[in-house]
């Protein structure tokens, strides 16, 4: 049953067109991605979808008896109503009945209006209904009915934006970015409520494992033109791939036999026979298909970073708390070259707060935080850039830095950057004030990047970012040498760059766990809590037996110990050849001398623990 048709829509800014001639439908039970890079018009197409906005041409039939709901980025709350207010607001029957006997059950006495809200109870089958959506509030925890809108923070509203919507069970459910302000134990679970309702959705989201695992068809706007793949996101990369490479070797094909022709038509007198003509016309067709050519970005950059020292960055039992509020308590941490470290954990259990106390932009209540001599900080903040009135892109970044230095005395410029991260020439040139949210995001993080760190902090960076712009992200940082310290709820991208978590579990408790975040699910899943008397919590630093012979923690400090070697093999070797080329100063002898034993001893203690940890493996 066809519940939306968009017919041929289209939708132009000025001279700027955003897309023309779009066409596709939304069949009952569907579960559609949409997917494009910022910028190219997916929020003004969910606009329309949802009667905010009209196309130019063209036009969006909905089936008339369907009811519908649109889940935006933007909340349209009433600041003075409660939660409760909020959710009992909407027009659903079954909510108004619950709402008369919740009021009931506040006025016992009145008897009769008692049994009159019980019986409307049982003759609309609200008792279920009701249920429902108490574990839908408890599960978004928005258990406090009586807090008024206006005292909610962000992610409090977009929660329960999407509670009153999973309440009121639409049967189509458009969502634009329905993760974005949500930590990680939400997400899941309302992965897991779309995964198994039978509700069809038609959403915009650059979570890609809620792709995965939600979708059951992608629809890709890329370069003006839709293409639709029926599967999830694995099934849409690889049919991409599939068609990418058609485009190619099409495009190849095209490129030798504009050749040919282009030097038969220079051989054509002046006046045309019909045969001629008609060939002449299939060599313009040849030659836009020839000249044809796909925006795709790869970073393959080798960067000359500044050389880091001995010392990183050192935290010496910090602590810090807000009134009763303790986000850290007597935390050390010494960060080694190299490291990749993401950090997880429920909202407001202090992520944020703990990178701005790594910086120095809130003081700690106590401890220290030893920065090395070498260390340049990137910070990428969820603030963003306030850009002046009429700055151009370009303008903005080459505040920050002309170019970033690359290996073999080369550079990447500023221009060349921006264009790496989607911004072709034409657009660096636009005013800022011109610029998506997504378009600002990517531009924020260029000015963070030309700065060339080597000790690179980003809090939520893949937020509003599109997945085009999250695989070059992935792409660059995958390349970056120095170290990353990353806060995101995006799971894929946290799989793919981070080989170390921080997991927050609130109350100033920090688990330095060793590995990426599908690794502490699957252990996290694979443990069961403690059931004794004292009701002992099991986390992972408790042994895991495996296969292998090696505990889970053991298997991860195997993996990380080899790179470790390697590491002091390099800076080892680095120091020698200062000696032997005769470059170490009279005055520096001793302490480079000192440096390299320390050096050779720390190499000798880790190749003692590898074949400990060999032994016990093979054993």
């Amino acid at each position: 049953m066809n519940y939306l048709s968009v017919e041929n829509i289209s939708k132009s800014f000025g001279e700027r067109t955003l897309f023309e001639n779009i066409s596709f439908g939304i069949n009952k039970d569907q579960k559609i991605a949409f997917i494009a890079k910022n910028g190219s018009g997916k929020t003004c197409i969910m606009k329309i979808l949802n009667g905010e906005d009209e196309p130019d041409t063209g036009q969006v039939v909905i089936r008339k008896e369907i009811k519908m709901a649109f889940l935006s980025q933007d909340h349209n709350l009433q600041d003075e109503l409660t939660i409760e207010e909020s959710i009992f607001a909407s027009d659903n029957e079954t909510l108004k009945v619950i709402e008369k006997y919740e009021k009931a059950l506040e006025n016992p006495e009145d008897e009769e209006a008692y049994q009159k809200a019980f019986d409307d109870m049982d003759c609309h089958n609200a008792w279920d209904f009701e249920t429902q959506f108490k574990q839908i509030l408890f599960k978004l925890k928005l258990e406090d009915f009586k807090l008024k809108v206006k005292n909610l923070s962000g992610g409090q509203k977009k929660r329960l934006s999407l509670a009153i919507i999973l309440i009121n069970r639409p049967d189509l459910l458009i969502l634009d970015e329905p993760t974005n302000h949500l930590d990680l134990e939400m997400i899941e679970w309302l992965e897991s409520y779309f995964a198994k309702e039978n509700i069809t959705l038609f959403m915009v989201t650059h979570d890609r494992f809620f792709l995965e695992r939600v979708c059951n068809e992608i629809i890709e706007l890329d370069n003006g033109k839709l293409y639709q793949y029926k599967g999830n996101y694995s099934y849409y990369l690889e049919k991409k791939e599939e068609r990418i490479t058609s485009e190619n070797a099409s495009i190849d094909k095209a490129k030798n036999l504009f050749v040919k022709e282009l030097a038969w038509m220079r051989r054509q007198p002046k006046a045309r026979t019909t045969k001629s003509k008609s060939r002449q016309d299939d060599f313009y067709v040849i030659k836009e298909k020839a000249q044809s050519r796909r925006k795709e970005n790869v970073v393959e950059l080798e960067i000359n970073m500044e050389r880091m020292g001995t010392k990183i960055i050192e935290l010496h039992k910090i602590s810090k708390k807000f009134n009763d509020k303790i986000i850290l308590e007597d935390f050390s941490f010494d960060f080694q070259r190299g490291e990749r470290i993401g950090i997880i954990g429920k909202n407001g259990t202090g992520k944020s707060t703990f990178l701005n106390l790594l910086t120095g932009t809130i003081p700690l209540d106590s401890g220290k935080v030893i920065k090395g001599d070498t260390i340049k900080i990137g910070y990428y903040t969820q603030s963003g850039i306030n850009p002046k009135p009429g700055q151009r892109v370009i303008d903005i970044i080459k505040e920050y830095g002309e170019y970033i230095p690359l290996a073999k005395g080369r550079i990447i410029s500023a221009s060349q950057l921006l264009e790496r991260f989607l911004f072709d020439s034409k657009k660096q040139y636009d005013y800022v004030e011109k610029l998506s949210g997504g378009e600002l995001k990517r531009l924020y993080l260029c000015t963070v990047l030309i700065q060339n760190p080597n000790f690179l902090i980003l809090d939520e960076p893949t937020n509003d970012l599109d997945i085009v712009t999250l695989n070059v992200l992935e792409s660059f940082l995958l390349d970056y040498p120095g170290c990353l310290l990353v806060v995101s709820h995006d799971r894929y991208f946290m799989d793919k760059i981070v080989d170390n978590l921080f997991v927050f579990r609130g109350e100033g408790e920090i688990e330095n766990f060793p590995g990426n975040y599908s690794d502490f699910r699957a252990y996290e899943d694979s443990i069961e809590p403690v059931k004794d008397e004292n009701k002992e919590k099991v986390n992972w630093k408790q042994n895991n037996p495996t296969t292998s012979g090696l505990s889970f923690n053991e298997q991860k400090e195997f993996q990380k110990i080899e790179r470790e070697i390697k590491d002091l093999e390099f800076r080892k070797k680095e120091i020698e050849a200062l000696f032997s080329e005769g470059k170490v100063a009279d005055a520096d002898i001793e302490k480079k001398a000192n440096e390299l034993q320390n050096f050779i001893k720390k190499m000798e203690e880790k190749e003692e623990r590898w074949f400990e940890l060999s032994a016990k493996m093979e054993g």
